[in-house]
C-alpha cells in the first residue's frame, strides 16, 4: 500500500494497520446494519461490502500495487468504483469516503490526490442526498470537513517525513564529515611524528653514531704508531656508546633526554661542549648571558638538540678549530648563538635535505624553532666560518608541556 514511498517504519506500519482496520470496519458496519435494519437489497449490500472488502485486502499483497504508482492508482479505481456501488445501495458507505482520503493522498500525486479527494468528497455528498430524497448545505459539511482533515494531515505527515529525512541526510553527511575529519587529522598526526621522529633521530642517534664512527676511525690511524691515544679513543667512542644507548631508550620511553636529567639547560650545553672538545679537533666553549628564566621541556630540549646538531655539523664539514656557544636569556625571549671559525659556506646554496646522505640537520632545526613558534637565523659565507642564531620565546614553566 505504500507504493513509491520509503521503507515503513514501526510508527508508519501502525497507521497502515489502523487504517486497514477502519476500512474493514466500516464495510463491516454498512452491511451489519443493512442486515440489521431489514433494508432493501440487503443481500446486494453484504456482497458488494464482501467484495469491496476482498479488492482492499488482495491489493497490499501484490507486489506491483507496493512497487508501481499505475498498479496502484488502477487498485484505487477498482476500491473506489466498489465504493460506488455500495454507496448507491447504502447510505452508511458514505463513512467509507474518510479512509479513502487518505489512501487516495499516499497512493496518487499531490494534484492527482487532491482531484480525487475531491471528487469522492462530491460523491459521498450527492449519494447520501440521494438516500435521504433531498439535499442540504449541511449534508456537505461532514464529508468536506472530513476530506479537509485528511488532506492536512497527509501533507502535514509529509512535511514532517520531508524535514526527518532532510535531517537524516545532514546526520549522515556530518557524519562522514567527522570521519574524513579524524582521518585526515590522524594522517596529519602520523606525519607530524615521523618528522618530530626523524629530527629526534638525526640530532640523537645518528650524530652519536657518527661522532663513534670518527672516533674508530682515528684510533685505527692511531694503533700502529700510538696505541695510547688508539685506547684513549676508543675509550671516548666507548662513551659515546654508553650515551647513545642511554639515548635510545629514553628516545624509546619518550622521556626526557638523560642530557638534561638533574641538570639545567645551561649546564647540558656546558657538558655538551666539554664532550666535543674531549673527542674531537675542536675546542668548543660554553657562555651564559643573562639571568636564567624557566623554559618549557620541549624549549630545553629544541635548543639542546639545535646545539648537538649544530656541533656535530662544525665537526664533520667546517673544519673548524673553535665554536662558540652562548645561551642568552633576552627578557622574554631565550637566545642560543653559535660560531666557529671554520671554512664555512653559502647558505643560499645549501643542497636540499637528504636523510641518505646525512643533510637533515639545518631543516630539523628550522622545524623545531617554528614548531615553538622562534626563528633562526644563519650567517655564513665561504672562507669566513659561520653562525646560527635561534631564538625561542619564553614559556612559563607552568604550561602544560609538550613533547619535542
Amino acid at each position: 500500500m505504500n507504493t513509491a514511498a520509503p521503507a515503513l517504519t514501526p510508527t508508519t506500519r501502525a497507521l497502515a494497520w489502523c487504517l486497514h482496520l477502519l476500512v474493514i470496519g466500516l464495510l463491516a458496519l454498512a452491511a451489519g446494519r443493512a442486515v440489521a435494519d431489514g433494508r432493501p437489497h440487503v443481500g446486494w449490500i453484504v456482497a458488494v461490502s464482501a467484495a469491496c472488502g476482498l479488492v482492499y485486502a488482495v491489493g497490499p499483497t501484490l507486489p506491483g500495487v507496493r512497487r508501481s504508482r499505475r498498479a496502484a492508482a488502477l487498485w484505487l479505481a477498482a476500491v473506489g468504483a466498489c465504493w460506488l456501488v455500495l454507496l448507491a445501495l447504502s447510505p452508511d458507505a458514505v463513512w467509507v469516503a474518510f479512509p479513502l482520503y487518505f489512501l487516495q493522498q499516499h497512493l496518487l500525486p499531490r494534484r492527482a490526490g487532491l482531484v480525487a479527494v475531491a471528487a469522492t468528497a462530491a460523491a459521498a455528498t450527492a449519494g447520501f442526498a440521494a438516500h435521504q430524497h433531498s439535499f442540504s448545505p449541511a449534508m456537505a459539511i461532514g464529508p468536506v470537513l472530513g476530506a479537509a482533515v485528511a488532506v492536512a494531515v497527509v501533507w502535514g505527515y509529509q512535511a514532517l517525513y520531508r524535514e526527518s529525512e532532510h535531517r537524516r541526510r545532514l546526520i549522515e553527511e556530518l557524519t562522514a564529515t567527522r570521519a574524513d575529519l579524524a582521518a585526515a587529522q590522524h594522517t596529519a598526526g602520523v606525519l607530524s611524528e615521523r618528522d618530530r621522529l626523524a629530527r629526534e633521530i638525526h640530532d640523537t642517534l645518528a650524530q652519536g653514531f657518527s661522532s663513534i664512527q670518527l672516533l674508530l676511525r682515528a684510533a685505527e690511524r692511531s694503533l700502529p704508531q700510538a696505541p695510547q691515544n688508539a685506547a684513549r679513543y676508543v675509550d671516548q667512542a666507548r662513551q659515546a656508546a654508553i650515551d647513545n644507548l642511554a639515548e635510545a631508550r629514553r628516545f624509546v620511553a619518550a622521556l626526557t633526554p638523560p642530557t638534561l636529567e638533574g641538570t639545567t639547560l645551561a649546564g647540558a650545553l656546558e657538558r655538551l661542549c666539554a664532550t666535543t672538545s674531549a673527542r674531537h679537533r675542536l675546542t668548543a666553549r660554553f657562555h651564559l648571558a643573562g639571568d636564567p628564566a624557566p623554559l618549557a621541556t620541549a624549549h630545553e630540549v629544541a635548543l639542546l638538540r639545535i646545539a648537538q646538531s649544530a656541533l656535530a655539523n662544525t665537526v664533520h664539514h667546517a673544519e673548524a678549530t673553535t665554536a662558540e656557544v652562548t645561551l642568552r636569556y633576552l627578557g622574554d625571549h631565550v637566545a642560543l648563538d653559535i660560531a666557529d671559525d671554520g671554512r664555512g659556506f653559502d647558505p643560499a646554496r645549501l643542497p636540499a635535505p637528504d636523510p641518505e646522505a646525512g643533510g637533515f640537520g639545518l631543516a630539523a632545526m628550522h622545524a623545531r624553532t617554528q614548531a615553538l613558534g622562534g626563528t633562526l637565523t644563519i650567517e655564513s659565507a665561504p672562507g669566513h666560518g659561520a653562525a646560527l642564531a635561534a631564538q625561542l620565546p619564553l614559556t612559563p614553566q607552568a604550561e602544560t608541556e609538550a613533547r619535542p
